[in-house]
C-alpha cells in the first residue's frame, strides 16, 4: 500500500508554518524522514497519524481517504511518538494485554498469542513480568514498538525513536524496527543521519516544513561523486576556510588539527584530496541550499 500526500499545509496559531505545501509518495519498506529539530517532522507525523488536522491538502493510504476517514486509518496504524507514556506499576505483559483489549482483541487466547508474539519480536519476553518503569530507555522504546504491533499495522510511524539511547540500545532498537518493517510501510523520523543510512531504503530531507530532497541513501551519495574534498588544517585556519570554501563538516584529530570536508564541483586546490561522499554530506548540502545564511 502506498501513502500519498498532496499539497499538505499546516500553520499554527503562533504563525509558524510547520508544513508548507508538502507533497510526497511513500511505498512499502523503511522510509527515513531526515531533518533538524524544528524542521516540521513531528507536525507531519502527527498529521498523518490523524492527531491533528491540516489547513489544506490530501492524504491517502491505499484506498483510505485519511483526512475524511480517520478510523479506517487508525485500524491499520501503529504510532510511536517522541515521548511514550506508560503505567509504571504494571508489567509489560499486563500492559500489552490491556492495550490488546483496547485495540479490539477480546479473546483471551488471541490476546495471549499476540502478546507473546510481540514480546518475542521486540526481545522483551524474558522481562515480560518486570514493571515497565524499571526498563532502560531502549527497552521502553522496544515496548513502544510491541504495543503498536498489537493490531498488525500496515502503516507504522516512529518519531525520533533513538534520541537519547546509548549505542548498544540504539543498535538493538534498530534491529527490531528493521525486522518489523519488512512487509509494511514504516516512516522513521529522525535528525540522526546514521539511523537513515543503516535502516532505510527510501528517504527525504525536510526543513521548514518542505521536502528539500527525496531520494534513496545510495543514490543520494552517488550524486555527489567527485564533489567532496578533504583537507587537514590547523584550527587557527578554520575561519579563513569557512570564508573561502563550502565547508560541510569538520572533525578534530588527536594532534588538535582539523579535518574539513568541502563541497566543490572542481578540486579547490592542490592540498585537497578527493573522498567518497557520505549521506551526511548530502544532508548538509541540502540544508545549506535551503538556508541563504549558510549558502
Amino acid at each position: 500500500m502506498k501513502l500519498v500526500i498532496k499539497n499538505l499545509t499546516k500553520t499554527y496559531k503562533n504563525g509558524v508554518k510547520a508544513i508548507d505545501n508538502l507533497s510526497i509518495e511513500i511505498g512499502t519498506g523503511m522510509f527515513g524522514l531526515l531533518g533538524p529539530n524544528g524542521a516540521g517532522k513531528s507536525s507531519l507525523m502527527r498529521t498523518i497519524a490523524t492527531l491533528q488536522e491540516p489547513d489544506s491538502g490530501e492524504i491517502s493510504f491505499g484506498d483510505i481517504d485519511v483526512l475524511n476517514d480517520n478510523m479506517s486509518l487508525r485500524k491499520v496504524l501503529g504510532y510511536l511518538p517522541q515521548s511514550f507514556g506508560v503505567y509504571p506499576k504494571m508489567s509489560a505483559q499486563e500492559l500489552l494485554v490491556y492495550f490488546a483489549t483496547l485495540k479490539g482483541v477480546s479473546s483471551k487466547k488471541e490476546q495471549e498469542a499476540i502478546v507473546r508474539e510481540v514480546l518475542e519480536i521486540t526481545n522483551l519476553y524474558d522481562v515480560r513480568h518486570k514493571n515497565v518503569a524499571g526498563y532502560s530507555g531502549g527497552m521502553k522504546q522496544r515496548f513502544g514498538i510491541a504495543q503498536l504491533l498489537l493490531n498488525n499495522p500496515k502503516l507504522i510511524i516512529v518519531d525520533e525513536p533513538t534520541a537519547g539511547l546509548d549505542p548498544a540500545e540504539r543498535h538493538r532498537f534498530l534491529n527490531v524496527l528493521r525486522e518489523v518493517g519488512a512487509n509494511c510501510t514504516v516512516i522513521f523520523s529522525t535528525h540522526i543521519v546514521e539511523d537513515v543510512k543503516e535502516l532505510c531504503n527510501d528517504m527525504a530531507i525536510l526543513n521548514g516544513g518542505k521536502i528539500l530532497k527525496h531520494t534513496t541513501p545510495l543514490e543520494a551519495a552517488k550524486e555527489l561523486e567527485g564533489t567532496i574534498w578533504s583537507k587537514k588544517i590547523d584550527k587557527e585556519m578554520l575561519d579563513k576556510h569557512l570564508q573561502d570554501y563550502t565547508v560541510l563538516s569538520r572533525s578534530f584529530n588527536q594532534d588538535n588539527t582539523l579535518n574539513i570536508r568541502v563541497y566543490a564541483t572542481e578540486k579547490p586546490s592542490d592540498d585537497f584530496i578527493g573522498v567518497a561522499p557520505q549521506l551526511d554530506d548530502v544532508y548538509f548540502i541540502a540544508l545549506r541550499k535551503d538556508d541563504p545564511v549558510l549558502a
